[in-house]
């Protein structure tokens, strides 16, 4: 597979990049650093010699001169090498580009996280220009957008290899649980949960593990990047409001592995499936573009069909986003949420996203863009309007 250009853009100064396995991280790293310094700390025997003599890290660094680029990749391997890095930002003025699949190893070692002088960025899987033409929204519910899939031959393998990989590596060999059986069967539960309300209590009993244990098992989930919680925003509607959030997974494919269901899309999952590529492309152009400041859903607590998908909050103003996978428009259904909100001050637009169509626009306001439509919108900056 060719390289293809992401709208991730490479910081001026030192930085951090986390992302799940496979979305193209070192691949990244590669194209738009391609005269750093690389020390990849998956290689087996670079690890094992650093473990053993940290003292020649810096040693083999010593001979680039300063503003020099480094890439270290899977950084939370040995954390520890963060206290020379952040001597060598301040004495030598290296510039470092700190790669890994997860911060809460580095987190919970208590390592220096280099007091402010590395920004944070993230890499997601692709996102609709990034794949330009060769983007299939069909294809994307049912295999995702991970370039390590789209690269494959044979996306279905390449899944069930990734849900191994990922217990393997990222989680048993990074000592990330106890009770491996006991996340193993957490896994398919919390796909099903994939665009619903979390409810930690139902995981735990069908999962047969504490809610407690739950609950840690999905700060695992989001530290390697696999989920995300989206907040309920509280908007004083004149309505008792959901507090809990909702939990995503960030790619429909491994929603589909981890369920251990890779035919054919059915009826049954395309509305949630849909939501979640939805979901990840506004999270994706947050952390990319600053699209909003916030990204939130809301819903009424005393009504369970009553809801809006997505709230974008940029300072006092509000986007409300629905998204419906149906094929056939279903004005009362789909607009009963964005009908709901209408009373939310600063609110400036009311869409419904679906997957293909012409746009349109309901007597009271809601505009009806087809998904290629709004996800143009969001790459390009018009969603907020000029």
């Amino acid at each position: 597979m060719k390289y293809l250009d992401r709208v991730l853009r490479c910081p001026a100064q030192s930085f951090f990049l986390f992302g799940t396995r496979g979305t193209g991280k070192s691949t990244w790293l590669r194209h738009v650093l391609p005269k750093a310094h690389t020390v990849n700390l998956l290689s087996e025997e670079i690890y094992q010699r650093f473990l053993a003599r940290p003292g020649e890290f810096a040693a083999e660094l010593r001979p680039l001169p300063p503003k020099s680029w480094v890439v270290i990749d899977e950084i939370q391997r040995l954390p520890n090498l963060l206290n020379e890095v952040h001597r060598l930002i301040e004495e030598r003025g290296l510039r470092f580009a700190l790669c890994g699949s997860s911060a809460r190893k580095l987190r919970r070692a208590g390592v220096n996280l280099l007091g402010g002088r590395a920004l944070l960025r993230h890499m997601f899987p692709f996102v609709p220009n990034e794949l330009g033409a060769d983007f299939n929204l069909d294809r994307a519910l049912r295999w995702g957008t991970l370039p390590v899939v789209l690269a494959s031959e044979n996306p279905m393998e390449q899944l069930r290899a990734y849900t191994h990989l990922y217990l393997k590596e990222e989680v048993q060999a990074e000592a990330l649980v106890r009770n491996l059986p006991g996340f193993a069967r957490f896994l398919p539960i919390a796909a099903v949960m994939h665009g619903q309300t979390l409810n930690a209590n139902n995981i735990a009993r069908e999962s047969g593990v504490a809610r407690t244990t739950v609950l840690n098992y999905i700060e695992i989930l989001e530290a390697t990047m696999l989920c995300f919680r989206l907040p309920a925003f509280d908007g004083k509607l004149r309505v008792k409001e959901r507090k809990h959030p909702k939990l995503y997974w960030v790619d429909p494919g491994l929603v589909r592995a981890m369920k251990h269901q890779l035919g054919e899309v059915t009826t049954e999952e395309r509305g949630a499936l849909f939501e979640g590529v939805v979901a990840q492309l506004l999270r994706a152009y947050v952390d990319y573009r600053n699209l909003a400041e916030e990204l939130r859903y809301w819903a009424p607590a005393e009504s369970k069909d009553t809801e809006v998908d997505f709230l974008l909050v940029r300072g006092s103003e509000f986007i409300a986003v629905e998204a419906k996978a149906g094929a056939v428009f279903n004005e009362p259904v789909w607009c009963r949420g964005l009908r709901a909100i209408t009373g939310l001050k600063g609110l400036r637009r009311r869409i419904v996203v679906f997957p293909d169509g012409a746009t349109k626009q309901t007597k009271d306001g809601i505009e009806m863009l087809s998904f290629s439509t709004f996800a143009r919108e969001v790459h390009d900056g018009s969603l907020w309007g000029k």
